[in-house]
């Protein structure tokens, strides 16, 4: 048997698995089918209703055809029509009572509506009606409560039993509610719990007011008098109390450890259904007030569901789960001790449904089909089933339908099976009631999604294509793309069961013409659908936080892009609410404009930017800030003689915190009307001790200061008057000079008036000499900054101290100072002077100090005066300072091989001392300076003479000189140096063996025993050959050869006009066909460019040579540059070109021209290229 009934489940599970289709079919598009009774509206399970209003019960219902209406009252048959104060709605079983003529509660009980046509029969719920009480609260008198301070108490409200029940709070006299604390507080009973009493809460007006909510009523206790006393007052007022009053007469109140005044006991237990609220409460008494927490001993708190209530003395969780079952602990400690108490809490469950309640269910005859009941609850539910409100196992057989506890199923079903089922889920704590029809119709199918309707998605986002249709049999639904025959499944389309058509990220390429197609064994149906994807709308600059001071301007761009099909809107919101109406706000096309800015235009700015399909949005915070208020209502308090406290209120600081407080004082005895920064206090502060003078009048005002500025000064204070004292501090900057040599000048930075510290400011000068047995002498002055002591020695060190005195006494003992009298010429000078050379350019001088009373003032250092023997110069020497005590010293810039003149003196604060002997040193060669000349004279073929000047500067002994010279070719090159030696008394040198028409770069430098000098620089160029000159002037210059140039350049002529005529007549020639086949290189047009002549312009004469210096005189000049051959003595008139400029150097080379037809010279053509195209056939 156990066997059958696993082998029957496991086939019932895999039965509903295929039938899963049929739950989803959409049964309410079509209202013209038939249908059997389906309850659309019902009042709630359990209805309070007002007793003051008509009862109205309501039952609606529709069906094809349309449901007739009847009521149950009581589990018995409610005739309607017997009873004239009810009447039923107009198609529609909602109950209408009139209570004009008859109590409400004759009509109280358990209601039920029934809905049917011929296609089966609907229920509604049991409803039970139920008229809301609230009763008024009995009268009893009250006494006066009189408790010892410190003490618990408990103001029971315990108000009437209500329907619902009532919200209770406490309100006194004047509906003010009392407040409470974690001292005093509400439990969730209503009672007025107080953890200990306070004298204050002493009151005769402790009022429990219950409001009922269905009537809107209020229902008030009778005040209740509270006297708190301590124990002195207890017992002066018990005789008075004690015929009237409940006295609680406990022994005097100390500080104690918690206990609880609920819930009672260590423990406790509580039970609370699921999805209900759970509330529990730990209120406990102690001295002084103990604090509550909570946990949840068998794992933590939900805490997104957990709230603490009265002070944390509430535990509130909301939407109670299975899981939030357990033991929780509230724990009231003070520094006494704590305690503990432990509430186990269990969770029920009234049925649920696990998916969901039955479904209506359409099948074609011959189908399979099931009604699944799944719910659960605490304890187990019981599950009961009833076809058209009769239980199912008194219906008629159904040979097509089988029951198995919570499904029924349906196998080949048959026109006439149609009906509507109820299942009923119920346990100790409630009931469920579903009404699930099963309807057999037979139906070709029909796409009820209207026809070419336009999707528009954006890209990227999810693209939904309905398709909704009916028929029995379910239709099945295929969807195809513009004119492809293959049906649109898998990537990226996904058909879902209700015959919808997905595109999760749709493309551009996914916009077209669809078609859904629905058949079924009854017939086809198809509907056309467009799809229109579109670029998204995304802000691209978004507005930024803007902290902006009052007054001025402030913009927050957004920028958008946006599909260009779609019509954008820009909407910019404050606060997420409309703009202010106001002409400061302008709204351009792509931002938002405030001008004038205020406190009031503070806030969250939000640009939005919509289209028919999708939006964008940003935000962002406008904070306005300004200078802060000045602060207000400044105070003196805890005045003594030398100090005083200021306190003081902050002003607004204008969203900008207050980073620091300035005070500042005016002292109208000494300096009236000017204000002066006394002390600076962080921003966090409002108070300031500040330490005053004697002998002022005070007056005080603060300045606050934020990231914008300083506020304007508060008003100023009351004044404050010090009284006069002794001087607390003496001038200070003492010091003790002479202006002559025999006088001493003390001076001082006389005090201020505040800092005088009384009337009749004088100062006592005094001063002595230091030496032993020395008296102090003294001067007292008023009114000055300085005394001068007259007949003092020279230079002699004194000791002085400047003291202040008033009419109140003496300052403190003054500090000693040092000083010293006038100062005179030293009259010494350095003796044992020396100097010596240390290289051709610096030498280093010594001497020894002189003896400081022959100074006869402060050293301030020494100069050393050096001049170059045999010059103009002695009477201008070159002065150098050295400060200090120096005994030696340097001196650059000497010029070597030298004889040098210098002495010493010594300096004071005075003036120079006399100089010391003078002394020599000589400095030892250096290398020589440049030659004065370099000039190139007699020019031949192959020879040239340089002739120099010896150096300026010979700096030694020229010992001789060194010539280097290296030819330069067309490119600027230097080729190959040779070096030549030459004697120092050489001034001239022949070089012979030179290449002719070549340029050479000359260099010449002199030498002595320490090394050569620089070197001067010159070029020159060797002249031409004369006999290949020769021969180029006279073949130019021949009859013969200009007759033949002339010859050829008439046959040429001839040629041009034979071509010319060939042309027009529109034939060709043979020259012509052969210039086409083969184009002669020859003939090809030249650019100038492409022929270069090489001359030697002026600029090019100028040009650094690679590996060559330009000279540093005047030797080779710009008008020189144009070479000619007369310059050199020879040439003649075919050296030149056309316009005069020289060609014999860095022209090109002249290449001969293969006679096998080989390369020709890339060279131009010239006279001399002609030239020597000739003489190579001569």
């Amino acid at each position: 048997m156990m066997e059958r009934r696993r082998m029957e489940a496991a086939l019932l599970v895999l039965f509903l698995g295929h039938l899963t289709t049929a739950l989803e079919v959409p049964l309410d598009l079509l209202q013209e089918l038939p249908q059997p009774p389906t309850i659309t509206h019902q009042s709630p399970k359990d209805y309070i209703i007002d007793p003051r209003e008509n009862i109205i019960i309501h039952c609606e219902a529709k069906g094809k055809p349309h449901p007739s209406f009847s009521w149950t009252r009581d589990g018995t048959h409610f005739d309607i029509d017997e009873d004239p104060n009810v009447s039923m709605r107009l198609h529609s079983g909602t109950l209408v009572v009139d209570i004009s003529r008859e109590k409400v509660d004759h009509y109280e009980g358990v209601y039920q509506c029934t809905a049917r046509n011929k296609h089966g029969t609907a229920i509604s719920n049991d409803i039970v009606v139920r008229q809301s009480r609230s009763p008024l609260w009995s009268k009893e008198e009250i006494k006066p409560i009189v408790v010892q301070e410190g003490v618990s108490l408990v103001l029971q409200c315990r108000p009437p039993a209500g329907l619902p029940p009532p919200i209770i709070f406490w309100m006194d006299n004047n509906f003010q509610k009392l407040p409470q604390s974690k001292r005093v507080s509400q439990s969730l009973n209503g009672d007025l719990y107080f953890s200990n009493v306070h004298r204050e809460d002493s009151r005769n007006d402790y009022i429990c007011y219950a409001r009922f909510p269905h009537t809107q009523t209020i229902q008030q206790k009778q005040p209740i008098t509270v006297r708190v006393l301590n124990m002195d007052a207890i017992n002066d007022t018990v005789a008075a109390f004690y015929n009237d009053t409940d006295l609680f007469s406990e022994a005097p109140t100390e500080e104690r450890k918690p206990t609880f005044l609920i819930p009672s006991g260590t423990s406790s237990s509580k039970m609370v259904l699921r999805g209900r609220v759970l509330e529990m409460e730990c209120i406990a008494e102690g001295l002084p007030t103990p604090e509550i927490s909570w946990t949840k001993m068998s794992g933590d708190l939900p805490a997104k569901r957990t709230s603490f209530l009265h002070y944390n003395k509430t535990l509130r969780i909301l939407n109670v789960s299975e899981s939030d079952a357990g033991d929780y602990r509230c724990t009231a400690r003070n520094h006494h001790g704590r305690v503990h108490h432990t509430i186990h809490v269990t969770v029920k469950a009234a049925p649920y449904w696990i998916s969901g309640a039955p479904k209506n269910l359409v099948l074609a005859p011959g189908e399979d089909g099931a009604l699944t009941c799944r719910a659960s609850g605490t304890p187990k539910p019981s599950i009961t089933w009833f076809m058209n409100g009769i239980p199912i196992e008194n219906s008629p057989v159904d040979p097509s339908r089988q029951v198995y506890d919570d499904s029924i199923i349906f196998s080949n079903i048959q026109s006439g099976s149609s009906a509507v089922y109820q299942c009923n889920v119920s346990n100790d704590y409630g009931y469920l009631l579903s009404n699930a029809f099963v309807n057999v119709l037979s139906e070709p199918p029909r796409v009820l999604t209207p026809a070419n309707k336009v999707y528009q998605v954006i890209r990227n986002h999810q693209a939904l294509m309905d398709c909704s249709s009916f028929g029995s049999p379910i239709p099945n639904v295929t969807w195809f793309k513009d004119t492809q025959s293959s049906t649109l499944d898998g990537d990226p389309y996904i058909l879902h069961d209700n015959g919808t058509l997905e595109i999760r990220i749709a493309q551009h390429q996914n916009t077209g013409k669809y078609t859904c197609v629905a058949r079924n064994s009854l017939g086809i149906s198809k509907n056309h659908i467009v799809l229109e994807v579109k670029e998204p709308t995304r802000i691209l600059k978004q507005p930024e936080y803007r902290r902006v001071q009052r007054g001025t301007s402030v913009v927050f761009e957004c920028t958008v892009n946006h599909d260009p099909s779609l019509t954008p809107t820009m909407t910019w919101l404050k606060d997420d609410g409309e703009l202010p109406d106001d002409e400061r706000f302008t709204v351009g096309s792509d931002s938002l404009t405030i001008t004038d800015v205020t406190e009031s235009d503070e806030g969250e700015y939000k640009c939005i930017m919509n289209t028919t399909l999708d939006h964008d949005s940003a935000s962002a915070t406008l904070t306005v800030v300004e200078r802060p208020e000045p602060p207000t209502d400044l105070e003196l308090t805890d005045q003594k003689k030398r100090s005083v406290q200021l306190t003081w209120i902050p002003g607004d600081e204008h969203n900008s915190p207050i980073q620091k407080f300035l005070i500042q004082y005016e002292d109208s005895l000494h300096h009236q009307g000017h204000w002066h920064n006394l002390t600076e206090v962080p921003g966090t502060k409002t108070t300031a001790h500040l330490k005053l003078s004697p002998y002022a009048h005070y007056t005080f005002r603060v300045l606050a200061l934020n990231a914008v500025g300083f506020s304007r000064p508060s008003l100023a204070s009351r004044m404050y008057k010090t009284e006069p004292a002794a001087p607390d501090e003496n001038p200070t900057g003492v010091h003790g000079f002479g202006t002559q040599h025999d006088n001493l000048v003390i001076s001082w930075k006389p005090l201020s008036g505040l800092q005088s510290n009384g009337p009749g400011l004088r100062y006592k000068v005094m001063w002595r000499q230091k030496v032993v047995g020395s008296s102090w002498n003294d001067a007292t002055v008023a009114n000055i900054s300085k005394f001068v002591v007259s007949g003092t020695p020279t230079f002699s060190q004194y000791e002085l101290k400047v003291q202040a005195v008033n009419d109140f006494g003496e300052g403190p003992e003054p500090a000693v100072v040092h000083g010293y009298s006038g100062e005179d010429l030293p009259i010494a000078a350095p003796e044992n002077v020396q100097g010596i050379a240390l290289n051709s350019s610096l030498a280093e001088v010594h001497w020894d100090p002189v003896p400081p009373h022959l100074i006869r003032g402060h050293l301030k250092g020494y100069k050393v005066y050096y001049w170059r023997n045999h010059n103009l110069h002695k009477h201008n020497p070159v002065i150098l300072s050295f400060s200090g005590n120096h005994t030696h010293g340097m001196l650059p810039g000497l010029h070597p091989f030298s004889h040098y003149s210098f002495h010493v003196r010594v300096c004071n604060g005075k003036g120079e001392g006399p100089a010391s002997k003078d002394q020599q040193f000589k400095t030892p060669e250096g290398v020589p300076g440049l030659p004065t000349s370099l000039t190139v004279t007699d020019t031949n073929l192959d020879s040239l003479t340089l002739e120099w000047t010896p150096p300026h500067e010979h700096n030694g002994h020229i010992t001789g000189y060194t010539l280097k010279y290296q030819p330069v070719n067309n490119s600027y090159e230097l080729g190959p140096a040779e070096e030549l030696a030459l004697a120092a008394n050489e001034t001239s040198v022949t070089l012979t063996n030179l290449k002719y028409s070549t340029r050479y770069k000359f260099y010449l430098n002199a030498k002595t025993l320490t090394g050569p000098g620089p070197a001067i620089s010159q070029e020159a160029v060797t002249i031409m050959d004369e006999a290949v000159a020769s021969r180029q002037v006279d073949i130019a210059t021949q009859g013969w050869f200009i007759g033949l140039m002339c010859a050829i350049a008439l046959l040429i002529l001839i040629l041009l006009i034979i071509c010319f005529i060939q042309r027009n007549k529109g034939g060709k020639y043979p020259v012509k066909e052969k210039e086409d086949a083969h184009t002669d290189p020859e003939f090809q047009p030249m650019k100038d460019d492409d022929c270069p002549f090489g001359e030697y312009s002026d600029n090019e004469d100028h040009k650094p040579l690679k590996g060559s210096r330009t000279p540093s005189n005047g030797t080779v000049k710009r008008d020189d540059s144009d070479d000619s051959l007369v310059d050199y003595g020879e040439g003649g008139d075919g050296q030149f070109n056309e316009d005069g400029s020289f060609i014999g150097q860095y022209s090109g080379k002249s290449t001969s021209r293969d006679t096998a037809g080989g390369h020709e010279s890339s060279e131009a053509p010239s006279p001399i290229n002609a030239m020597n195209s000739l003489n190579s056939f001569v």
